[in-house]
């Protein structure tokens, strides 16, 4: 596998952290400990579920092929909801719910991982070594988390509230389009 499908898989892989990262913002402590925290989780987990695939191989393939769509939707729903939820509640305690700790950062990492566990399915089923893709995975879905993490709290600085609806539904929206690609493929 050419270094350029590596990079390409890699930036594929962590365009559902980058919109995650840019609605998941406005909830995000002052300073950078809290966005370092969730950009490296994203890129942590994206870094190790190719790994996780790669390693069962084509044993465990039969067995999450019909349902890992729906897990990531289930999980990817249930975060959206809950910004959808906070956004539009009036409780301004409720919506300083800060996603980069806890349960949230989380679920939230494990759903935009979910479909890098198929890549290193592929990989094992092309008898590629899965090392460099999930370093290159991983540090890409860092670095674009923060970069998503820093245009979001521009943008959510001003706007609020609406971006913190936005980002769930952004998130719902990924959610779906996991789904329906299944579905379709």
């Amino acid at each position: 596998m050419s270094f350029l499908s590596i990079i390409l898989i890699a930036i594929s892989m962590a365009m559902d952290a980058f919109a995650v990262s840019l609605g998941s913002v406005i909830k995000i402590g002052p300073g950078p400990r809290p966005i370092f925290r969730l950009a490296f989780h994203f890129g942590l987990f994206q870094g190790v579920m190719p790994i996780i695939g790669w390693l069962f191989g084509y044993t465990i393939e039969p067995y999450v092929k019909d349902f890992d769509h729906w897990v990531a939707f289930g999980l990817l729903a249930f975060v959206g909801i809950r910004m959808l939820r906070s956004g539009l509640s009036k409780n301004q305690d409720e919506s300083k719910q800060d996603p980069s700790r806890g349960w949230t950062m989380v679920l939230l990492s494990v759903a935009v991982s979910i479909d890098a566990l198929a890549i290193g399915l592929s990989l094992a089923f092309l008898k590629i070594t899965v090392w460099i893709p999930s370093l290159v995975i991983g540090l890409v879905t860092s670095g674009l988390s923060v970069v998503g993490l820093r245009v979001g709290n521009s943008v959510g600085k001003k706007y609020g509230k609406p971006v913190e609806v936005f980002g769930g539904l952004i998130l719902i929206g990924i959610g779906i389009n996991i789904v329906v690609s299944h579905m379709a493929g």
